[in-house]
């Protein structure tokens, strides 16, 4: 996992020349791009949502799209429309900004769940349908989402459906003082995005995400994987536990960990440590639960602790 682990820490290196002091979400971002998942973050405006994403843009070798999600906004406005060309007499297909490799949904919350709807497709498929007809998206493809929490005027809730398509949730949170001020040196001429270049070439990036794929899972994880997302379904504080797919999605996130670290194999540490990312967005907390200001990242951090870790030798079942 040498070239795995190399391709990453290229790509946080450089995210680290425009993002200060959140080593912790980049590598997060970092692994949804090995992953090839989506990325939800979620956090108050000005602390640098939209900065990490076009970042990450700019350090891969790939085609990026933003789309800047209002009320007023179509189905068609984000997967393309068919359009008669009178020269040809034909339909021809105008792809949307969906169509791309880094798609950066900003604001999603702004978007009505009709426009909403027309992600699902393309996050969990990788492909739009228009017209009746379906066209494959572009490899890698990555959606990342940025919302404001705390602002609700004039925003519509994500549905429980989009929400479990998203491979992680993260939040940046407030720069430590001396990050900030660092922040303030580094911006006082020029924007390091502005001069910000790729690293990693598409092919790298396609072979890093096979080499993910190998990291070997043992059964004794897989069982403590289910363990967890079993427990959020049981827990008397949730009215909607995680779904196989937070299972799948947590497996997958481990694998990735794993190889960023440079191990070819899971450890129970690497499934703890993004347990959080992964299962607290599709996990629905009860009315009860709420009352006692009880959230959905808490719920999960109780049920890491209740749960026995598995021991033991985690490569013996690759050697038999």
């Amino acid at each position: 996992m040498a070239n795995v682990q190399a391709f990453s820490e290229k790509v946080v290196e450089n995210l680290e020349k425009v993002i200060v002091g959140k080593k912790q979400s980049v590598e997060l971002i970092v692994i949804g791009l090995l992953c090839q998942g989506h990325v939800l973050i979620e956090d108050v405006p000005g602390v640098g949502k939209t900065i990490l994403a076009r970042s990450l843009a700019r350090s891969l070798d790939c085609t990026f799209n933003r789309i800047q999600f209002t009320p007023d906004m179509l189905p068609s406005d984000v997967t393309g429309v068919s359009i008669y060309n009178q020269q040809n007499n034909a339909f021809e297909f105008r792809p949307g900004p969906i169509v791309g490799q880094i798609i950066l949904a900003d604001e999603i919350n702004r978007a009505t769940p009709k426009t909403q709807a027309a992600l699902l497709e393309a996050m969990e498929e990788r492909q739009v349908t228009v017209d009746g007809e379906t066209r494959p998206l572009p490899r890698p493809f990555m959606v990342l989402a940025t919302q404001n929490p705390i602002e609700y005027e004039g925003t519509f809730p994500l549905p429980e459906a989009q929400l479990d398509r998203f491979l992680l949730r993260l939040r940046l949170g407030y720069p430590a003082a001396a990050d900030e001020i660092r922040i303030l040196g580094q911006q006082q001429i020029e924007h390091p995005l502005a001069t910000l270049k790729p690293v990693v070439t598409v092919d790298e990036i396609l072979q890093a995400v096979e080499e993910v794929k190998r990291v070997f899972v043992s059964d004794a994880i897989k069982r403590y994987i289910v363990d967890l997302t079993t427990r959020t379904r049981q827990s008397s504080d949730v009215y909607l536990g995680a779904s196989p797919r937070g299972s799948l999605a947590l497996a997958r996130a481990s694998q990735a960990k794993a190889a960023l670290l440079g191990r070819d194999h899971v450890l129970p540490d690497d499934v703890q440590a993004l347990a959080v990312s992964v299962l607290a967005h599709r996990i629905i907390v009860s009315s009860a639960a709420r009352l006692r200001d009880l959230s959905s990242s808490r719920i999960v951090q109780e049920v890491i602790h209740a749960t026995p870790a598995p021991g033991g030798d985690f490569l013996a079942d690759s050697k038999k």
